[in-house]
């Protein structure tokens, strides 16, 4: 009898040979699919290992102990106590007057000169601060910790090499020399930098915060929030709920979605021609920076929150129809608490977008030097991915250094605001 399969195998072999090679190649597909995800991995496992080995010693600030004599015929040589002339006085003679006590072989002016430069120069600033705090100082002696200069605070950290020849680094071997006797006196710490969260922009890389850019940051996402989520959460509901089937929704949900996927630099230069030309306000402020994020961010939360909307089943309409409610009661009443969790999920997700954004930011002129800590949506301030911005173009060791730093702050926002999105999503997540 003749074999309708072939006259080889039978059908039986033929069907369990090709089922062994579609295993085979079910297996080589998982395997390579593995593999990149690994190597993906491992790409960001770099990334991360890297940023973090630059960048977490900027949480630690070198410290220098010194013994402070609050000269009152320096701060106060009236003696009336006046807070103008308590802030005008010489502070930093203070400073020198304990650093050449301290080492009184020094004798040289140019090597005094270097002597002095082991302290920040904002040291002053804080002894000033101090002391129009607490004025009853004047005439006592403190033993103070002082902020030390960068340079001294890369060494500390081990960032500058002392085995190079003197001429190719940036202290000399007298420098070091005069931190190695600190040091053995225990005068030299490493301390926590809580500076670097307080401060704002500065010149000199060891008094440089992102206080300032946190702060406008803040402000910022405010703004964005306040008017990107009513504005998409109506949008949406409209569109999906409310708006008739033409070609003008059909248009508009074409420019929608084409927004979504227009550069971000496109909407700083229409914040340029829209708010501060045409309208007349201010560069730099946060209240600009929101209103650009607003622009860019309502197609991912429009979009977001259409499927939200979308997800809710029709029976939950016409149940809500069949007993009698509005469309209006039907929607608010029904559809959208339900909608509401994919919706809060989409707009953290476009609000984590606007946070590391600069480029549109950059547009408006939130790229100047802020030093001041904004106290408002008015105040000309920065953002975080901007200041990361200015130090990463500076050559010092110590503004790399905070470069990292900063990058792990905000990668540390972004984590904790997609982590809430995913929360959010389980917690009040409903399957159908």
């Amino acid at each position: 009898m003749n074999n309708p399969i072939g006259s080889g195998a039978t059908a039986t072999e033929k069907v369990k040979a090709s089922l062994a090679a579609r295993y085979r190649r079910e297996r080589r597909f998982k395997a390579i699919g593995i593999g990149a995800v690994c190597v993906g991995l491992l790409f960001v496992s770099f990334l991360f290992v890297s940023i973090v080995s630059k960048g977490y010693t900027a949480f630690w600030q070198t410290q220098i102990r010194l013994d402070i004599h609050f000269d009152a015929a320096v701060i106060d040589p009236s003696g009336n106590r006046d807070l103008t002339e308590l802030g005008h006085a010489d502070y930093a003679s203070l400073i020198k007057q304990s650093l050449r006590k301290r080492f009184p072989e020094v004798k040289n002016r140019r090597e005094k000169r270097t002597l002095y430069k082991l302290v920040s120069s904002g040291a002053a600033f804080d002894l000033r601060a101090r002391v129009l705090a607490d004025p009853d100082l004047i005439g006592t002696r403190q033993t103070l910790w002082l902020l030390a200069d960068d340079d001294l605070d890369m060494l500390v950290k081990g960032q500058i090499d002392r085995s190079l020849p003197e001429n190719e680094r940036r202290l000399k071997d007298q420098v070091i020399g005069w931190i190695d006797a600190l040091s053995a006196q225990g005068a030299v710490e490493l301390k926590f930098n809580s500076t670097f969260f307080t401060n704002g922009d500065s010149r000199e890389p060891e008094q440089a915060g992102i206080g300032g850019a946190l702060m406008g940051s803040l402000y910022t996402l405010l703004i964005t929030l306040l008017l990107a989520f009513p504005i998409g959460v109506a949008t949406s509901v409209y569109l999906e709920e409310f708006a008739p089937r033409n070609c003008w929704t059909d248009l508009i949900e074409v420019n929608i979605n084409n927004l979504a996927a227009v550069p971000s630099i496109v909407f700083g230069l229409l914040g340029l021609a829209v708010f501060i030309n045409f309208f007349g306000l201010p560069r730099s402020a946060p209240l600009v920076g929101g209103l650009v994020l607003t622009l860019m961010t309502l197609p991912t939360i429009i979009i977001a929150s259409r499927a939200a909307l979308k997800s809710v089943p029709p029976s939950i309409r016409e149940a809500a129809l069949g007993v009698g409610a509005s469309k209006m009661q039907m929607v608010f009443h029904h559809v959208l608490p339900m909608a509401l969790p994919g919706m809060l999920t989409g707009t953290i997700i476009g609000m984590a977008q606007a946070l590391g954004e600069s480029a549109p930011l950059l547009m408006i002129g939130m790229v100047a030097f802020i030093v001041d800590i904004p106290g408002g949506p008015l105040d000309p301030s920065t953002v975080l991915p901007v200041q990361i911005f200015l130090w990463a173009d500076s050559p010092e060791r110590a503004f790399m250094e905070r470069t990292s730093a900063a990058i792990m702050v905000l990668l540390g926002f972004l984590i904790l605001m997609n982590a809430l999105a995913v929360l959010l999503r389980k917690r009040f997540e409903r399957r159908w």
